[in-house]
């Protein structure tokens, strides 16, 4: 086996994906419309060095817990010869603002080039189809590799340093990584495109109509309760004393949402009052953090119009 076929095969292992025999050429980046951090990158000009893409989006749970590993890689082996570029791709229109991806970046303490890539032109170009998602590209500007999701840290870390040509090292514990218990509740969306998990009688389609919560709320559903708006990406409260509930199984309990002013929610989870969730801003918000990963029944009251929620996520 000659030394690129030896290198591909440990790249293939080291990332857990399998590989192309033939590595393609990576895409170029398109339609950016901001950079942070960085001047435009071109890959033609980033031949010579290894490139680590990112794909995420800022109100992503699981991209934001993947943060952290991606600007462990790029503090370490940016002088080696390693640059990181993070491609911000929106799932909602609020992930679309400049000054809202910028605030996500300070807050994430992210120092790696970050794109905008809000038309999607780039995710298009490298045919991706996940938040998190990583693309790994040799001195060549061969994709290699990819991995999609959480986890896989230590395997796509040895990766690069094979592409660097450094020393293999030893896994790192995984005890503290994220994973899913089984039947955990999958993510939920409120806005009628790609909606799941809607518990109420009445229509969960486009318009304005008063709820009503049943009586029984069966698991991974929610329901509204008062006047609510849904429009194709989210549910807003149009009255005063809205409420959601939902039954879920999971330890943690998050939620996309935003709101026209700042504006305070009661969260009970199992009757039990939980700290309070002021919505100041779009983004992501935690509602529930424990050790518990069952079955559990959260009730939100709104106090006033204007709320926006988008989606439920699960950790």
């Amino acid at each position: 086996m000659n030394k690129s076929m030896l290198l591909a095969a440990l790249l293939s292992f080291a990332c857990g994906e399998a590989v192309a025999s033939t590595s393609t050429q990576a895409p170029e980046f398109a339609g950016i419309d901001h950079w942070f951090n960085s001047p435009p990158l071109r890959m033609s000009a980033l031949r010579g060095k290894v490139v680590l893409i990112d794909f995420w989006a800022y109100s992503c749970i699981n991209c934001i817990r993947a943060m952290p590993h991606v600007e462990h890689l790029y503090e370490t082996y940016k002088d080696q010869g390693l640059v990181v570029v993070g491609v911000h791709a929106p799932e909602f229109d609020f992930e679309r603002d400049p000054a809202n991806v910028q605030a996500a970046i300070a807050r994430a303490g992210v120092t790696y080039p970050v794109a905008m890539d809000s038309g999607l032109s780039t995710w298009n170009a490298w045919h991706n189809q996940f938040w998190p998602a990583e693309y790994l590209v040799d001195r060549d500007g061969k994709l290699i590799g990819h991995h999609y999701g959480e986890g896989g840290y230590d395997k796509m870390e040895n990766a690069i340093r094979l592409l660097l040509g450094l020393d293999m090292q030893a896994p790192e514990n995984t005890a503290n990584q994220f994973k899913p218990g089984p039947g955990d509740t999958p993510e939920l969306h409120l806005g009628s495109a790609g909606q799941q998990g809607f518990g109420n009688a009445e229509s969960g389609g486009e318009g304005t109509r008063r709820f009503s919560v049943p009586a029984a709320l069966a698991m991974h559903k929610f329901a509204l309760g008062g006047s609510w708006e849904i429009t194709r990406q989210y549910a807003r409260t149009v009255g005063t004393e809205v409420e959601l509930q939902l039954r879920f199984k999971a330890a943690r309990l998050y939620m996309v949402a935003s709101a026209d002013s700042t504006t305070a929610l009661e969260v009970t989870v199992d009757g039990n009052p939980q700290p309070a969730v002021e919505v100041q801003g779009s983004r992501l918000y935690t509602l529930f953090d424990s050790h518990d990963d069952r079955e559990h029944v959260l009730h939100l009251r709104i106090p006033r119009a204007g709320l926006r929620v988008y989606s439920f996520t699960f950790g």
